[in-house]
Order: C-alpha cells, then structure tokens, then sequence
C-alpha cells in the first residue's frame, strides 16, 4: 500500500480508474491519454496502490488533480506531495477532495492565494435548449494574433494573474495555438476583435470540457454568452456528445447563461490558487 509514479505500463489501470466516472474525471483523461503515463510527455501522474490494484490517481503537475480516491488515498497523496514539494500553481477536482488534501498541506503549502471552494460542474447530453449564435465559428490559424490577446485578458481575469509563458514568453501562446490548430477555438469576431470566444480544452473518452468563455467587456450585458455558448455546445459535440464545464458559484451571469443552455450541474469543484 502506497503511492508511487506511474508509466507506460500502467495505463490500462490507470484508464480503468478514470473510467469509473470519465465526465468528471474528463480533465485528467485528456491529460493521461495525450502522455500515455510517459513524464518525458507530459506531468507525473501518483498512483496509489493498495493490495496489489491501483485504486485512485493524482495528476501532479501545473495542476493538481485527485481522480477517485478515497480517504486513505488522499492522506497519501498529500503525504507524498509533502515530501515532494510544492511544483503546481493550482490544486482543483471535486470538492470533498480537494477540501482534505488543503486540510494537509495548508500548514506546510500555505497560505493559498484564492481559495474557490463552490464552483458547480455542469455536464449537457444533448443540444443546446436555446438557438445558438450564428456567427460563432472556429478560429482560423491565420487568427492566432486576434484570439491571443482575449485569451490572456480571459485568464488574467478568471485567474487573477496574468498566464504563465516560460522563459521565452511563448507557452501559452502555443497551447492556444494548438487549440486553434485542433479546431477545438471558437469565437465571435466583428472587424477583427473578439467578442466572445471559448476553447475546448480537454478531450476524453465521449467527454469534453469546456474553458475559456469570454465576453469583451464592452460587450457584455447583451445576451452574447447564451447564444455563443449554444453555438460551442453545437461544436463541441461534434468533438464529444457529452459537454462539461465548471464555473465560480459567485458568476451569477455566467451560471444563469449556462443553465439557459441546458447545463446542469452535478458536482461540486474547488480549486486551490497558489
């Protein structure tokens, strides 16, 4: 009984947990199967094993994220990342999880920058119940110079920092590139301005996950996130029939927006800044 690091040859056990629930476990799913559990590809991924069968895992990169583990799991997990040390900038999954892993490592990680601890994560099955805006589309690559800028204005917003870039000041860029490249980038935009956008940032097994929605501040109180969201909807499910995403309960017009959609929610996420 125990955690260890996993690899290649653990990936049909590692898929098999995921399995258990692949709608919540969408982020983590996408993560796993582009890396295939090689480090040289992607973050580590901890596995806890007890009595021989591997039970819960956690994705410990930029995020950390605990994907079916129980009690005896997590106070693993946070022993383990004790002696680690602290290389992610985010800890986030579903609620309870997250709760006892900061309960742990508050005293030594601590204190947290932003503590998010209602965020509801909504699932849609089925078209949007609304129409969906009709001049939603996916981003062009040759758009990369108009979407980057709503991307960071986005994320600096959402995450109250501006977005990690390396050394170089390219990383970010090329994952919303990559996104474009994909065709997983929508957006609406009038004379070569964004003014409203959302990516899908994770693929997993008939599962995908919304990030990013946006509207230009300029823009909003119009009624463009519904409309733009049944449009994403429509393409998203064109990718995965099953739709996710989570929001901050605080973002009442964001929520009200999604619930017009035909989201509903069935989880409760937190998220841990650093």
């Amino acid at each position: 009984m125990g955690v260890r690091v996993l690899g290649p040859r653990d990936l049909a056990a590692a898929r098999a947990v995921i399995a258990r629930d692949p709608v919540i476990n969408v982020f983590v799913d996408s993560l796993v199967q582009a890396s295939g559990l090689d480090p040289r590809r992607g973050a580590e991924v901890w596995g806890y094993v007890e009595k021989g069968a591997l039970e819960a895992l956690c994705h410990a990169g930029g995020n950390m994220v605990p994907v079916g583990a129980d009690d005896a799991a997590l106070r693993a997990f946070a022993a383990y990342a004790m002696r680690r040390g602290r290389n992610c900038f985010q800890i986030l999954g579903p609620a309870r999880a997250v709760e006892q892993l900061w309960h742990i490592l508050e005293p030594h990680w601590g204190p947290a920058r932003e503590v998010r601890d209602d965020q509801p994560f909504m699932v849609i099955e089925g078209p949007p119940a609304i129409a969906p805006d009709p001049l939603v589309r996916a981003v062009e690559p040759v758009e990369l110079p108009i979407l980057y800028p709503a991307c960071v204005a986005m994320y600096t917003e959402e995450v109250g920092v501006p977005p990690q870039t390396g050394p170089d000041g390219t990383f970010y860029r090329s994952r919303v590139a990559e996104l474009i490249r994909a065709g997983r980038a929508f957006a609406r935009i009038e004379n070569g301005r964004v003014v409203f956008k959302a990516e899908v940032g994770s693929v997993g097994s008939g599962v995908c996950q919304i990030q990013g929605v946006w509207v230009d501040p300029e823009y909003r109180g119009r009624g463009l996130a519904a409309g733009g969201m049944a449009a994403v909807v429509e393409l998203a499910r064109q990718i995965s029939p099953v739709v996710t995403l989570y929001v901050n309960a605080f973002n009442l017009p964001a929520r009200a927006a999604y619930e017009r959609v035909g989201f509903r929610t069935i989880e409760t996420f937190a998220t841990i800044l650093f």
